[in-house]
């Protein structure tokens, strides 16, 4: 059967709501159970963000793996018909470890397995998706993952003080229930790009077979044609900056608005709702006037929001900026990693470039907050915003210099 854009986006978004509806989870209620076993908060919260720098050598390699796997059932599939049930066990014996050893054991493998997953169902969207079409199908598939954290809070609500341990089950049994049916209904082996990947092997020979993932590399650093790199550069710069707006806005509200903990803690709700509510737009509006104006204009909203809450220090003009922000992070959001997508130079390689833009975000989200936090430190949290938008503001000039090579370019492919 073939596979329309609506029908395989839909089967994409179930499988990364799947698996954030057990990071979002686990990363609500895995810090519980540390506590039972540990005592320091800073090592709870290194072992927290283990999975992420996890994640930094995990994603590229996977990625890379798959763009080289060739079975009947794709390149991505069989993967994810083995991995997701195996996150699933794993988190489920989660809350069933008895020691400080076997719980970090447990999370060290979910950590891995999990990691393995997201690049995979990630990179189906360009497998699948037309290059002028991916914007508004990653629009739909970030609105899906967010939603996770409904699901989450909900399961915490209603079911955690109950059944704390019944409750890490429910999760994984929505993993379970949709590895099925993706296993059903998607064959990535009918992607356009798995097809183009063959034919292009078929054509080049046995050489060609597998593209390496230090040849990707070298590729792209030996290049004459610096987009690529400039535009990672940009979503790491810009990954900082919108990291440290999430990260420090409960001891900002605490600190320059003397709020407590508590309603410092819920400033960036309604933000959160403003991003669900721009994304598709932002996708649209990509297609229309280009993804690299869309994504430029983007960063200048969001760092004019963070100028102005710099500027006006009250509770509602920060939860006001903070949602013109996500407005405009949402522009920027949706459309980076589908700009990276149409600039890889073949379809062989689609996975390995999900890899690498998931290394620069997770870059930035390590090195934005603890920059912005060491500025901080030198001038006072009445200065959060405006350092924050500095940042935004050096992303936005790499962009720029990004733009005037693509309009330079012979093939504009990012439009």
């Amino acid at each position: 059967m073939a596979e329309t854009p609506r029908r395989i986006t839909f089967f994409i978004a179930l499988t990364l709501f799947a698996q954030e509806a057990t990071w979002n989870f686990y990363d609500s209620q895995v810090p519980v159970l540390l506590r039972e076993h540990v005592t320091s908060a800073a090592l709870v919260g290194a072992l927290m963000g283990m999975d992420n720098l996890l994640g930094i050598f995990v994603q590229p390699w996977i990625g890379n793996r798959s763009d080289n796997t060739r079975t009947r059932w794709g390149r991505r599939v069989p993967y994810l018909a083995v991995g997701m049930p195996l996150a699933a066990l794993l988190f489920t014996v989660l809350p069933w470890t008895t020691s400080a050893a076997m719980l970090i054991a447990v999370m060290v493998g979910y950590a891995l397995v999990a990691n393995t997953m997201r690049p995979l169902a990630e990179s189906l969207v360009p497998d699948f998706i037309a290059p002028e079409r991916r914007s508004r199908a990653n629009a739909i598939v970030k609105i899906a993952t967010a939603l996770t954290i409904i699901v989450a809070s909900l399961i915490s609500i209603f079911v955690v003080d109950e059944h704390p341990r019944a409750a890490f089950a429910i999760p994984s049994a929505i993993l379970l229930l949709v590895t099925g049916i993706v296993v059903v209904k998607v064959r990535d082996n009918r992607s356009a790009a798995y097809r183009a990947a063959v034919a292009e092997e078929a054509t080049a020979g046995p050489q060609a077979a597998r593209e390496p993932f230090r040849h990707v590399i070298t590729e792209m650093l030996t290049d004459h044609d610096r987009r690529r790199l400039l535009l990672l550069l940009t979503i790491m710069l810009f990954g900082g900056a919108w990291f440290a707006s999430r990260s420090l806005v409960t001891p900002y509200g605490m600190e320059a608005l003397d709020l407590s903990r508590g309603e410092a803690g819920g400033l960036t709700l309604p933000s959160g709702i403003a991003y669900l509510i721009a994304a598709y737009p932002a996708a649209l509006l990509a297609e229309r006037w280009g993804r690299v104006k869309t994504m430029g204009a983007g960063i200048a909203l969001f760092a004019a929001a963070m100028i102005i809450g710099a500027l006006v220090r009250t509770t509602t003009a920060t939860v006001t900026v903070f949602c013109i922000a996500a407005v405009g992070a949402a522009a920027f959001l949706i459309n980076a990693v589908v700009a990276l997508w149409n600039l890889a130079p073949s379809s062989r390689v689609l996975g390995t470039y999900t890899g690498l833009y998931a290394v620069t975000w997770y870059l930035g989200g390590f090195g934005g907050p603890a920059l912005i936090g060491g500025a901080v430190d030198l001038t006072g949290w009445n200065l959060l915003m405006l350092h924050i938008a500095i940042l935004a503001v050096l992303s936005l000039l790499v962009l720029l210099r990004l733009g005037r090579l693509h309009r330079l370019a012979v093939t504009p492919i990012l439009k």
